[in-house]
């Protein structure tokens, strides 16, 4: 994705990037995809390429291929962006599984989050899994991806943001915390959590549960999204 191309698949993730507001440099659909998708492409005015149905299956990242897909331009946002006024950033530290972090961005669009950042080892934004989870809340997000930790530190102090990791191991529980100001939500890659390096810096937060020793990343990120957002009167 260097040269800021994304490759979706499916008339649903195609119709979003263009609610989305994204260029559509180019669309690849078959003879039956272009008759029962015929008003998409109308309202595309991209260039549309026709291939044969078995052509398609064989590049098609999809089990069952949906027979339409499109070149589209996207860039990483600036931090500006990302930590505007009011700033509700969600860091993914090492966030690898696609569909959580897919399921991370639906979340943060819902509950009005800034922007998001994707830390070194996360997934990234090309990973076709991935753009499907989101469901097309990619298109809308401003987000930064493949950011050092450091330099990730070294803006959260320049943007003054309160930083707040989700921590399944003590810390403050959600609702006891304040989380009005301005700030940055990290949660931790399955199975390892949030890294010590920003642990050090954060104030740690955990959701409480019954029965289980923790929750699924996209779930607790989920959940403390929505208390943010009630605390700032948003829900």
């Amino acid at each position: 994705m260097e040269d800021g191309t994304l490759v979706i698949e499916g008339p649903h993730l195609v119709a979003e990037a263009l609610r989305g507001g994204c260029t559509l440099r180019r669309v690849v659909t078959t003879a039956q995809g272009r008759e029962r998708y015929a008003k998409l492409l109308e309202r595309l005015q991209a260039e549309t390429i026709e291939v044969p149905a078995r052509a398609f299956a064989a590049t098609a990242s999809t089990e069952t291929a949906q027979e339409i897909l499109a070149l589209v331009s996207w860039r990483a946002a600036n931090w500006r962006k990302v930590a505007g006024p009011q700033a509700l950033v969600v860091v993914l530290d090492g966030v690898q599984d696609p569909g959580n972090a897919g399921t991370i961005v639906r979340s943060a669009e819902a509950f009005g989050a800034s922007g998001l950042v994707f830390l070194e080892g996360s997934v990234r934004v090309a990973n076709g899994k991935f753009l499907r989870a989101t469901a097309g809340s990619i298109f809308r997000m401003p987000v930064v991806e493949a950011v050092k930790r450091i330099e990730f530190l070294e803006q959260v102090r320049a943007f003054g943001l309160a930083l707040h990791a989700l921590s399944a191991r003590g810390g403050t529980i959600l609702y006891n915390a304040d989380l009005r100001s301005p700030s940055a939500l990290v949660v931790g890659g399955e199975g390892r959590g949030v890294s010590a390096e920003l642990l050090a810096h954060a104030s740690a937060l955990s959701v409480p549960a019954h029965n289980v020793e923790s929750l699924n990343a996209a779930v607790a990120c989920s959940i403390a999204l929505f208390e943010t957002a009630r605390q700032r009167g948003c829900v």
